[in-house]
């Protein structure tokens, strides 16, 4: 990239920049690096309107590293509920620790590295936005801007950060990061890219190709494997029975139903009440909920006027919805 068309495009962020719980404006003081890391760590997998909201309860609540990592495993599970990605939450509550044993954030790419839960595009953000440090940061939205720049149909994660290096302009690292990020997530975008407001287009072999969204070609997705598992309602003085499950593996340490082991193929279901089906990123489960007498398992008896409350991840919240929604209706008609 050319040393005018990196003034342009950090002029455009300057300009256009979007106004984020977790960001400083373009030209003043860093934010707290806990700030980034924590925006970082949740907006993986997520996007910013989800997070945002969800971000700045996490803030009020715990308003320093030193907060989230004096709180319970079970508080801070339980506000990361509906986010999805679990072992983000569980990585969370390691790296918070880690970082309060040590003194702070460390401010380089290869100690930030040694952190639990952080790789490398985690540790190359939190680098360039918190610190101020040379960084190659590549998101998805910056490899789609690097990838259309270059007119690469492939490109591996390291060729991409070699090159996003070389065009990053001395002593604005945080901001020419953000603004890779906004042009990407705003201009660039995978579809129906608005390349005639776009303060590179002149500089761009995508646009010059005059089919822009070819670069960078998809992915081929694999067919998501289909698993099978039942929930156990057990009811009792308006109150349902909760456990917490084991905590590694899918969902760990999360509130949950009782339930059997997820299987490759479907279990019997007497007594079954309501299904749902839910798609995690590498399988699709399908969940029946079956009626139990027995309270099973170690666990608590969760009122049903507070279940909201109780942290339940989305798909327990949608099993819990499954069994609720009918008697309200039938109680409404």
């Amino acid at each position: 990239m050319p040393a005018n068309a990196a003034r342009r495009l950090l002029q455009h962020y300057v300009d256009n920049f979007r106004r984020l719980p977790w960001r400083s404006p373009p030209g003043a003081a860093p934010p707290d690096p806990y700030r980034v890391w924590l925006s970082e760590v949740m907006l993986q997998q997520t996007t910013v309107a989800a997070v945002a909201p969800r971000f700045e309860r996490f803030v009020s609540r715990w308003p320093t590293v030193e907060a989230l990592a004096a709180a319970s495993d079970e508080d801070i599970l339980g506000e990361w509920a509906g986010l999805g990605y679990y072992a983000r939450a569980r990585n969370l509550i390691a790296c918070a620790r880690a970082v309060v044993a040590r003194g702070g954030f460390p401010d380089t790419e290869a100690e930030l590295r040694k952190l639990p839960g952080v790789g490398d595009y985690t540790a190359a953000a939190i680098a360039a936005i918190a610190f101020g440090r040379p960084a190659a940061v590549v998101d998805g939205n910056v490899e789609r801007v690097t990838a259309r720049l270059h007119a690469l149909e492939r490109a591996s994660k390291p060729a991409v950060r070699e090159l996003v290096g070389a065009m990053a302009p001395a002593g604005r690292s945080g901001d020419f990061a953000q603004a890779m990020m906004d042009l990407g997530a705003t201009i660039c975008r995978p579809r129906q890219p608005r390349c005639g407001e776009c303060p590179l287009s002149d500089c761009c072999a995508a646009f010059a190709s005059g089919e822009p969204e070819r670069f960078p070609a998809p992915r081929a997705r694999p067919q998501r494997p289909v698993r099978f598992g039942l929930a156990y309602w057990v009811e009792e003085g308006g109150c349902v029975w909760l456990v917490r499950r084991p905590a590694k593996g899918m969902l760990g340490g999360m509130a949950a139903l009782a339930g059997s082991d997820w299987t490759d193929e479907p279990h019997p279901t007497p007594g079954a009440i309501a299904t749902v089906r839910h798609v995690f990123t590498h399988l699709e489960l399908r969940l029946t909920i079956v009626t139990a007498a027995k309270a099973p398992g170690e666990g608590w008896w969760q009122p049903l006027e507070t279940i909201a409350a109780a942290g339940l991840p989305t798909l327990y919240r949608r099993a819990v919805d499954a069994v609720l929604e009918p008697r309200a209706a039938l109680a409404a008609a």
